[in-house]
């Protein structure tokens, strides 16, 4: 496997993650969940979130990075992949629970398409650095 890939692909993941619900997402996505910023606060730690979060995506990528160290896909495919894990498999599986959740449509788009954009760019990584 790729660990300098992995790597940098799950920082690339994080950082995707960190702008869409700062800049572009934050206060819709904030609405969506029903949360205050005193709610926001309370409950396990920030760093904590953020760390879990890391590891989380870590598995993801890893899982990933053994998938492209099998098949040895061209940099089309590897884009092809990376992109549709987060359409075809990460976002339907939030979707099904979000369904049965009762949650909104603007939230499944909102957090889908964050997975549908960061393993765009965890694709681009591999790309990169194959």
């Amino acid at each position: 496997m790729n660990w300098l890939a992995i790597g940098v692909g799950t920082a690339a993941f994080f950082v995707v993650g960190a702008v869409w619900y700062t800049a572009l997402f934050g206060l819709a996505w904030q609405r969506e969940v029903g949360l205050s910023e005193a709610e926001l606060k309370s409950g396990l730690p920030m760093p904590a979130v953020f760390a879990l979060c890391l590891l989380l995506e870590l598995l993801v990528v890893m899982t990933l990075g053994h998938l492209f160290a099998r098949l040895d896909p061209n940099p089309r495919a590897t884009m092809m992949i990376a992109t549709g894990f987060g359409l075809t498999i990460m976002a339907p599986a939030l979707g099904i629970a979000y369904l049965f959740a009762r949650r909104s449509l603007k939230l499944f788009l909102i957090d889908a398409g964050h997975f549908v954009v960061g393993m765009a760019a965890v694709g681009a990584v591999f790309v990169w650095l194959d």
